[in-house]
């Protein structure tokens, strides 16, 4: 299982999080976000975040930024307050960038988990094996809308973001705007993209400069159809 010390991933994450969706630039309102050098601390923990009300949650691996890249949820089991999921890679032809960044996997979370008690996401797959814990959260119903968009606090600074829509043009990040008790994220629109009819989970890490578990924290979504606004799950 990859490893870096805690003390570390926070400025990783603020350096590659932009990476991600596609290799969206990311832009802070003020200053440009901590830098933290790959090669300096080239591995990290792996981590999870809640989604959806609790009907679902984010494995966050590290590699290649590439979308086609990013490891799938191939099987989902669940044995009490125990998930384990078996991740899945690309074909072994698929071309991937050789950059090291943090990707999302939506892992859709079996019925009969408690999202109001702790959880174990155990993972195995991919060149990837661990556990990571989802703490117990008494807000979270497990009962998601339908294509409603979601986000739930990974790390210090990083928040993954659940929209839903094609699975050939997903969200492309134009720039982040904070204030005090949350931020704007502004999407590139394009008219003239064609885009293939079905609607599937897309997952986008934002940067941000607050805390995990930040209480109240709103992401404000602006453009490419996705205008709302979603609370980041603690």
């Amino acid at each position: 299982m990859m490893r870096i010390r805690t003390g570390l991933a926070a400025a990783v994450i603020a350096a590659a999080v932009t990476m991600l969706a596609g290799c969206a630039d990311l832009e802070p309102a003020s200053e440009p976000a901590p830098s933290g050098e790959p090669s300096a601390a080239p591995y990290t923990d792996p981590a999870a975040a809640w989604l959806a009300d609790g009907s679902a949650a984010a494995l966050v691996t590290w590699g290649s930024s590439s979308t086609a890249c990013t490891p799938v949820a191939a099987e989902v089991q669940a044995s009490a307050q125990t998930v384990t999921v078996t991740l899945a890679g690309p074909p072994a032809d698929t071309a991937c960038t050789a950059d090291f960044a943090p990707r999302a996997t939506y892992v859709a979370l079996p019925k009969h988990v408690d999202p109001t008690k702790d959880v174990i996401l155990s993972f195995a797959g991919d060149g990837f094996q661990g556990r990571v814990p989802l703490s117990g959260n008494s807000a979270l119903t497990g009962k998601s809308v339908p294509g409603k968009p979601s986000a739930g606090w990974f790390a210090d600074g990083g928040i993954v973001l659940l929209t839903w829509g094609s699975s050939s043009c997903r969200p492309v990040v134009q720039g982040v705007t904070e204030a005090k008790d949350g931020a704007t994220v502004t999407f590139q629109t394009v008219t003239d993209q064609v885009c293939t009819m079905d609607v599937v989970p897309r997952l986008t890490l934002i940067g941000v400069k607050a805390s995990a578990g930040t209480t109240g924290y709103t992401l404000h979504l602006v453009g490419d159809n996705l205008d709302g606004s979603t609370t980041v799950i603690g």
